[in-house]
């Protein structure tokens, strides 16, 4: 099963990404291995997560979520509340 996933970072930014293991990625991003762009704004917790059957269609959405504005993924985070 592969993930798509968003990270609130403790600048309010959000972190988008693709993974098979959430919980793993999760742990390296706040450790500051996870990308350039956690490794600079601390990651506080995932927001926002979707189930895929394969790495093609997670990294699919992934791209959509990345074209979308801050205010559209706060949208998007929010409408699971």
């Amino acid at each position: 099963m592969w993930f798509t996933y968003i990270i609130k970072c403790e600048d309010n930014s959000f972190y988008t990404g693709a993974t098979n293991d959430l919980d793993k990625r999760f742990q390296a991003h706040k450790q500051g291995k996870g990308g350039k762009y956690t490794a600079s704004h601390k990651p506080v917790k995932i927001v926002f997560f979707e189930r895929f059957k394969n790495r093609s269609e997670a990294q699919k959405r992934e791209m959509e979520i990345k074209k979308l504005t801050h205010n559209q993924k706060k949208d998007l985070v929010e409408s699971l509340l």
